[in-house]
């Protein structure tokens, strides 16, 4: 498998902005259906953006999140987004201080509030302003003080160095044309000794040509999966330790059907992406 190409500037800016287009549908659909009672647009599924819904309760019930989860979190926030669960393996602890990438609504950062406990804070960061303005108007139903969203790209991260405890994501890196400006960044903001922990796609077989240079199989979370050796040689490059990337062949059952007309279950598998930055006067293991 070829090593993910480096796109330029320009492409980049084309790539986010199609991105930022395809979710900020996404949210306009959620708000139309929450009005409505009627069905939503979704991504990482079937034509993002297009005519295709899902029953989103059900899709994260897929994902692995329980019942009770899905109590506690406020209405409108879960948009059944995402391919993983990444509250399951960040192990999140009270008081600690998390970073939400590519926050959407606000689902994982409002799990992740209830885990650190007020005396914690959990800090989501999203490029679309539509999702923005719908994670803030779901905090303010709640009332939660100790969860915040930034306007701003993961690959320029709205955060000062050394200041976060636990830096999670939900099948949103994959989305990014500048993977490892993402670890990088991820690596900057982390306190020393802090973790990662993200649930993400990656690529198992070669895509067909006609699905990778698919521009909507970009944001239906597809065309823009890395390789397992190309996220590893990533992080490690960005100065991660103790990188684990575990392919979850459960969820071939959901993404099967993400690419109509294609089983693209057969090119990508989602993957528990865990790694620690080392901890003060501690070496990282820099290949390179």
């Amino acid at each position: 498998m070829n090593k993910q190409q480096t796109p330029s500037a320009a492409d980049a800016h084309a790539i986010r902005d199609r991105v930022r287009a395809d979710y900020s549908r996404v949210a306009a659909s959620a708000a139309a259906a929450d009005s409505s009672a009627g069905t939503r647009d979704s991504c990482c599924a079937p034509g993002c953006g297009g005519p295709d819904a899902r029953d989103a309760r059900q899709v994260s019930r897929d994902l692995g999140y329980s019942a009770g989860e899905l109590d506690a979190v406020p209405a409108g926030s879960n948009l059944g987004l995402g391919c993983g669960n990444p509250q399951a393996i960040a192990s999140l602890r009270r008081g600690e201080i998390v970073l939400d990438l590519g926050s959407g609504a606000g689902f994982d950062a409002f799990l992740a509030a209830r885990q650190v406990g007020p005396e914690g804070r959990v800090i989501g960061v999203d490029m679309t302003h539509a999702m923005l303005e719908r994670a803030r108007a779901n905090a303010a139903k709640v009332q939660l003080g100790n969860v915040s969203f930034r306007l701003g790209e993961i690959e320029a991260l709205p955060v000062a160095d050394n200041a976060i405890d636990v830096v999670i994501s939900n099948c949103v890196i994959n989305l990014s044309p500048e993977k490892q400006r993402v670890f990088d960044e991820a690596l900057r903001v982390l306190k020393p000794g802090g973790r990662l922990a993200v649930s993400d796609v990656v690529v198992t077989a070669p895509l067909p040509a006609e699905v990778h240079d698919d521009l909507a199989n970009l944001s239906a979370c597809v065309s823009g999966a890395a390789t397992i050796d190309d996220l590893r040689e990533m992080l490690e490059r960005a100065g991660f330790v103790e990188i684990e990337i575990v392919p979850v062949d459960a969820s071939r059952k959901f993404i099967k059907d993400w690419v109509p007309g294609q089983d693209v279950s057969n090119f990508v598998v989602s993957a528990a992406i865990t790694a620690r930055k080392p901890g003060a006067g501690e070496p990282n293991r820099d290949p390179f």
